[in-house]
């Protein structure tokens, strides 16, 4: 059975026991969050397809880490001698999906 989830402005196929890096969510490490935004669940027998949510179906996933992406550097110059570094780390947290619910 697979899902296809929607956070952070993005969508992921999951399936239980897949571990995945999203946009920062809330929650200590080890806690449970509930991910209720399911757009399609499928894989027994015919796909259920939500417009735009699935009702009732919930996916529950464990947090395994809090953390920030390597760093990305942006470098700015101009030929009158104008120069800028810039780094950024964006922070993510790493989940792993324990159960479908549909």
């Amino acid at each position: 059975m697979y899902a296809v989830i929607r956070t952070g402005s993005k969508q992921h196929r999951v399936e239980k026991g897949e571990r995945l890096k999203v946009e920062k969510l809330d929650g200590e490490v080890g806690g449970e969050i509930k991910l209720d935004d399911v757009l399609l669940i499928g894989g027994d027998g015919d796909p259920k397809i939500g417009r735009p949510k699935v009702a009732g179906a919930v996916v529950t996933a464990k947090i395994v880490a809090q953390d920030k992406s390597r760093k990305v550097d942006v470098f700015k110059a101009t030929t009158k001698g104008y120069r800028r570094m810039l780094g950024h780390r964006q922070p993510y947290t790493e989940i792993e999906i324990v159960g479908i619910q549909g």
